[in-house]
């Protein structure tokens, strides 16, 4: 396997590179099941999900059998109870001692859930081997963000290996980037606001190249790195700038775009829409630089004018 690519169902079509291996006991498994504590908006809070269906999809499993998907909120306060626990342990069908040896498993993992700032924990399959162990037999763990701070062992484990340099780069800078296969660079903050700038380009005709959320607290040297990032995609055609100033100043991406421009000596179209606080004084700066720059106060406006560059680029 190793030095050569892996294929699955998870992997982009290409495969990934097989670099490690990881040696451990085979085990056979007698009967399979699921488990897992995800955070959920629905419940306000740590949800734990159970099925004495495992090993397969557990989406197929709430499809064709969702009499066989159990659901129990967690309270933050008082944490998983040993009933909460014992109750999964029934509903997932371990029997005799096995009840007490799951659910004490359930509790450990619930601790351990709570302990590395985790955002979803899921055991598939959770079953049993031929001699009647209870075993984790494979675990997929996803990990807050916001508690890389207090998480730096786990955080510093993270296999960059198959991550696009850029999105790597993005992360040293603060900058949340995703690659994609358009041609119209994009500048955005707030992920909502991203979302809804790919959508309308992607309504007039055109094709995001990236995902780039600059934040809230962004400063202008972070804005100079953001355009070196997407000028460095040479599919990007045209770029979009799209700001809405709650907390960021509008004033402080004006000036970053005008030195990035001169910076970099950008060659392609640039059209900007700022809107929000200090939006005055910030599109004074841009028509004042004496750049080939496109100010648009209008977002769909904007967005046409995006999709027109990108296209007669």
């Amino acid at each position: 396997m190793l030095n050569h690519h892996l294929v699955t169902k998870q992997t982009k079509a290409g495969g990934v590179l097989v670099e490690k291996l990881m040696v451990a006991e085979a085990l056979d498994i007698a009967r399979e099941t699921y488990f897992a504590i995800l955070l959920d908006r629905a419940f306000d809070g740590p949800v734990m999900i159970g099925s004495p269906v495992g090993g397969v999809d557990i989406e197929e499993v709430a499809e064709k059998q969702p009499d066989k998907i159990f659901k129990e909120k967690i309270s933050f306060e008082t944490g998983l109870t040993q009933e909460q626990a014992v109750r999964m342990a029934k509903n997932l069908e371990f029997s005799g001692k096995n009840i007490e040896i799951a659910s004490e498993q359930i509790n450990k993992l619930y601790r351990l859930f709570r302990k590395l700032d985790c955002t979803q924990l899921e055991i598939n399959p959770f079953g049993e081997t031929p001699d009647g162990r209870v075993v984790c037999f494979d675990a997929k763990l996803n990990f807050d963000d916001n508690a890389e701070f207090r998480q730096k062992e786990i955080f510093t484990q993270q296999d960059l290996s198959e991550t696009d340099p850029r999105e790597i780069k993005a992360i040293q800078l603060g900058l949340n980037y995703i690659q994609m296969d358009g041609n119209i660079g994009c500048m955005v903050n707030g992920a909502g606001l991203a979302m809804a700038t790919m959508d309308i380009i992607s309504l007039y005709g055109g094709t995001p190249a990236n995902f780039l959320d600059c934040g809230g607290n962004v400063n202008e040297k972070q804005v100079i790195e953001a355009f070196n990032l997407l000028t460095s995609d040479s599919q990007v055609k045209a770029i979009f700038v799209n700001i809405f100033g709650g907390i960021v100043n509008c004033g402080t991406i004006a000036n970053g775009i005008v030195n990035a421009c001169r910076t970099i000596d950008l060659k392609i179209p640039l059209i900007v829409r700022l809107q929000g606080t200090n939006a005055e004084k910030a599109n004074e700066i841009i028509l004042n630089s004496g750049l080939n720059i496109i100010p648009e106060l209008d977002f769909d406006s904007a967005a046409k004018k995006a999709c027109a560059a990108s296209s007669s680029s």
